[in-house]
């Protein structure tokens, strides 16, 4: 069924303000109100403070508000981002300071019924692989035997599947897993033990396989577009992505609660198109008058999904491709804030 919302015709030529733009990523669809109004029980976020995690918890809060619901809408991280928490409870969104990685803060949890699990470390795997494993492998576990009676969707990443030729469409929920880099092999990991606890206690649960998630302060199209605007050369060996409005998917966490099982459903989460990186920066340099400038050549695969199902579960995505790419050469030309933290999307061998 395609998302029908009255929000969905309101969306703006430009964003001027992250004020507006957390409103955006925050509106719940009016299937994601349904939803949350058939589950039972709270939610609960883990690893809130994110850079996804804070709107999906704006957009859970505003959901239950919507239906008028009293369920509670809790966030769980160790909070290191400044006023994060703050915010969030001036949102409505329940905060609880907690390192998972300590099974007696964990077991200090609130039950909640509904977990979303957005709990991962990526990036600094090359200088401490152990501490990646840990996070990504060790909290599944532990989050596993805590919350063993709730419905959990974990975020995943399409960085499980092999590099697939682009000509091949991506890779759909039945090609076989096989992770490049050590990162990537942790993220199976992470599936792995949930599923092995999925299948020992009956556990429902979800795995989200995302790439990859689009705003305006970070994402695939933020790096592409500020290298063209600043004069840096694009590296094209990992020459084609896939993208998605980062509202798009949390409305589709939200939702995915409701599809839960045992053993675990997987639905990649992602966007129709399989996208030209040299067809983006050329984009991107007709809205800025400037010339990108580009190094290597295509390779004949690259990290691509396909997520037929989703749409076939969730319909098509709101924000469209073209829309994206105006949004985010918007901001880059007024300066907007970003999260300073580029995606590293063009990274071939798995190294993070």
């Amino acid at each position: 069924m395609a998302w029908r919302n009255k929000a969905d015709s309101q969306l703006p030529d430009i964003i001027e303000s992250e004020a507006e733009l957390d409103e955006i990523l925050s509106r719940p669809m009016h299937e994601t109100v349904k939803t949350v109004s058939q589950l039972d029980g709270d939610i609960l976020i883990l690893g809130v403070s994110g850079k996804i995690g804070p709107t999906l918890a704006r957009l859970v809060k505003r959901a239950v508000d919507e239906a008028g619901l009293r369920k509670r809408v809790i966030g769980a991280s160790r909070f290191s981002t400044l006023g994060l928490k703050d915010e969030l409870e001036k949102a409505g969104v329940e905060t609880v300071s907690c390192d998972l990685l300590d099974e007696e803060q964990l077991d200090r949890l609130p039950d909640a019924s509904n977990v979303i699990y957005m709990v991962g470390r990526k990036f600094g795997t090359e200088e401490d692989a152990s501490l990646t494993w840990a996070v990504n492998t060790l909290i599944p576990a532990m989050v596993s035997r805590r919350f063993r009676n709730s419905r959990i969707v974990v975020f995943s990443t399409g960085n499980v599947y092999p590099l697939v030729p682009v000509s091949s469409g991506g890779a759909d929920e039945s090609t076989r897993p096989d992770p490049v880099g050590e990162y990537a092999q942790t993220c199976l990991g992470r599936e792995r033990i949930f599923e092995y606890y999925s299948r020992k206690y009956g556990l429902k649960t979800l795995f989200l396989r995302l790439n990859y998630a689009v705003e305006l302060r970070y994402g695939v199209l933020l790096d592409v577009a500020q290298k063209v605007f600043k004069g840096y050369p694009i590296d094209l060996r990992m020459g084609y992505v896939n993208v998605i409005w980062q509202g798009d998917v949390n409305n589709i966490a939200v939702r995915s609660l409701e599809l839960c099982n045992s053993p675990p459903e997987t639905i990649n989460t992602t966007g129709p198109e399989i996208v030209s990186v040299r067809w983006l920066a050329e984009r991107f340099g007709a809205l800025f008058r400037r010339e990108p400038v580009f190094t290597n050549r295509e390779m004949e695969k690259a990290l691509l999904s396909n997520a037929s199902k989703c749409f076939r579960l969730f319909g098509r995505p709101t924000v469209t491709l073209e829309q994206m790419v105006k949004w985010v050469a918007h901001w880059v030309l007024i300066g907007g804030r970003t999260f300073n933290k580029p995606t590293h999307f063009e990274v071939t061998d798995g190294r993070f």
